[in-house]
């Protein structure tokens, strides 16, 4: 009984064209229906966003895991300060849908894991006496680069009022566990077995909302590249490019239409067995990142609970050049 992965996520939004083609931009393939918009990793047969148009604003519907055992999952919930509910209008009756103690909607379902990625050509470093790439460039001309596409959902980062709280719920009825965390600020909840070092994460804030969803790319130059890419036709705000302490992967954020954002990433940590992970308690200088540019003034902030909305910055002098 327990979650085994991220599946997708899905976000009530005010203009459907807006969301689609940010998330075409980066790499995503759409399926639209009316005022629905499926979105994919290219290659994966499932979907990773679902966007629901004709809202007065951006909002957290819900999120979708991988999960066994849903029936003795069931009988957890209530008994963490969660409840099962019954699935939302529009939406197949499949699976198990759950509210967590702050009224976050989960929806949990047994289907077989994504098949396993295609290797990659291995990132080649040459470093102080360990010289592995001889008599060839590491970089081909800029344009002889496709544009990166995303390979597969890797984490889902959501606001919560009580950060301990949503650990336990999540760890508890959920059978997740807790990777690693900086103070009650921000944590990191991973599968048991086989699991990228965090598939939901929680950060603090006065209510529930949407952060960012993470997608792996094959190395750190998709990082940079693909995160470029996007900020040029995004227009908004970004951080990075740079490397986390916690999971220790490369990042670029890039604010998406609704002041949330969308994270590329490479090399996360990864845990096979939780059983034989120890969880670190980090302090705040070490929450974000090793290093990295400075970070946004609202990186870290839930426009969901906020009255005024989001309003895009100006244009970046980077993205203007």
């Amino acid at each position: 009984m327990a979650v085994l992965g991220p599946l997708s996520f899905t976000l009530e939004v005010p203009d459907l064209d807006v969301g689609v083609k940010f998330y075409a931009d980066a790499g995503l393939v759409a399926d639209i229906e009316g005022n629905e918009a499926r979105l994919r990793c290219p290659g994966q047969d499932r979907d990773s966003i679902v966007l629901l148009g004709g809202f007065p604003r951006k909002r957290l519907h819900h999120i979708s895991l991988r999960a066994d055992r849903l029936d003795e999952m069931a009988k957890n919930v209530g008994e963490h300060g969660g409840k099962v509910v019954a699935a939302p209008q529009g939406f197949e009756d499949n699976g198990l849908w759950v509210e967590d103690p702050h009224g976050m909607l989960i929806r949990l379902s047994e289907r077989a894991a994504d098949p396993e990625l295609s290797a990659a050509e291995p990132f080649q470093v040459n470093a102080p006496g360990l010289t592995v790439r001889k008599r060839r460039s590491a970089m081909l001309p800029g344009a002889s680069y496709t544009p990166v596409k995303p390979l597969r959902l890797g984490h889902i980062l959501v606001f919560s009022p009580d950060v301990p709280a949503s650990v336990a719920f999540m760890s508890d009825a959920l059978g997740m566990g807790l990777a690693d965390r900086a103070q009650d600020i921000i944590a990191f909840c991973c599968a048991r077995k086989d699991s990228d070092h965090h598939v939901v994460a929680f950060a603090k804030s006065p209510g529930v909302g949407f952060h960012h969803a993470s997608f792996m790319v094959n190395d750190p130059d998709e990082v940079g590249r693909g995160g470029r890419a996007l900020l040029a036709k995004a227009k908004l705000g970004d951080w990075g490019f740079g490397r986390h302490t916690i999971g220790s992967n490369f990042f670029h954020y890039i604010q998406d239409p609704w002041g949330s954002w969308f994270e590329y990433y490479s090399d996360m940590d990864h845990i096979d067995d939780y059983s034989l992970w120890t969880p670190t308690n980090y302090e705040m200088d070490d929450s974000l990142a090793n290093w990295g540019p400075d970070v946004p003034h609202d990186f870290v902030h839930n426009y969901e609970v906020d009255s005024a909305g989001f309003a895009p910055a100006p244009v970046r002098e980077a993205a203007a050049a």
